[in-house]
């Protein structure tokens, strides 16, 4: 008994180490926060982070807010609840990757400058996702969960299968946490439960949580497989830049259906 009860208490306090690192959520301090093994809780986070810009979005409506502006905000929010984590790592790879010399790009990437890659790459992206979420008129609230959720189960995903390209630096623990399928699976049966949920109840729904689940898995594999084979692997940079674009092209496949 006493076994389970540990159990649940590592996974308690797994979660909200996680919750603390990737979002600015006031989280009451217990004792110190053990981060090593946060990245495979990262898409239980996405989850929690959909949820509350779902509830925001469902707020918005209950006002009478117009679409377009709703969508911005629930943008603005999006960014704001990580700090703008992921979104200043999908800068500096864009301006990492605009270099020509693959060796100067590392170099890049660490610089907290950004240049203009990093700022259209930002606009870019905040772009996608306002027009996206402005043309789903239905289903707003899953849609929110499973991009979100999609977008670091991508993350944990390039942790798992890439080498980590710089031997220090912001995401150099991550890779050492993550290390085989048992970190990444159960979040991938998770999300797919989530994304799939509304089948049992409506049956009519079952091609559009197919999609969904399918579009979910390869845009997050094929995210971080480009970015591995532009640099060689990945960094701490790059995971964030797999987070975001998973993100927007999730949202806009979803536009589709």
């Amino acid at each position: 008994m006493s076994h389970k009860c540990q159990w649940w208490k590592q996974l308690l306090f797994g979660i909200t180490s996680a919750v603390v690192f990737y979002t600015i959520l006031p989280v009451p301090y217990i004792y110190a926060w053990d981060f090593q093994g946060v990245a495979r809780f990262a898409p239980v986070i996405g989850i929690m982070i959909g949820g509350i810009l779902g509830l925001f979005d469902a707020l918005m409506i209950y006002l009478g807010v117009p679409v377009l502006t709703r969508s911005a905000l629930v943008v603005s929010a999006w960014i704001a609840i990580t700090g703008g984590l992921h979104l200043d790592g999908a800068m500096d790879t864009a301006d990492g990757l605009a270099v020509g010399d693959p060796q100067r790009r590392l170099e890049v990437m660490a610089d907290s400058a950004t240049g203009a890659f990093g700022a259209i790459t930002a606009i870019t992206l905040v772009l996608l996702k306002t027009t996206a979420l402005t043309d789903l008129e239905h289903n707003r609230y899953l849609i929110l969960i499973a991009a979100a959720g999609w977008g670091r189960w991508g993350q944990v995903m390039a942790i798992a299968r890439y080498p980590y390209l710089k031997s220090t630096g912001k995401g150099a623990f991550h890779k050492q946490a993550i290390r085989s399928y048992k970190d990444w699976l159960p979040t991938l049966f998770l999300l797919i439960a989530v994304s799939g949920w509304q089948i049992f109840l409506n049956r009519h729904q079952i091609f559009f949580a197919t999609v969904m689940i399918l579009a979910g898995i390869v845009i997050a594999i094929s995210v971080g497989a480009w970015f591995n084979h532009k640099l060689g692997g990945h960094t701490g940079d790059t995971y964030g830049a797999v987070v975001e674009w998973t993100e927007a092209l999730f949202l806009c496949v979803m536009t589709v259906l």
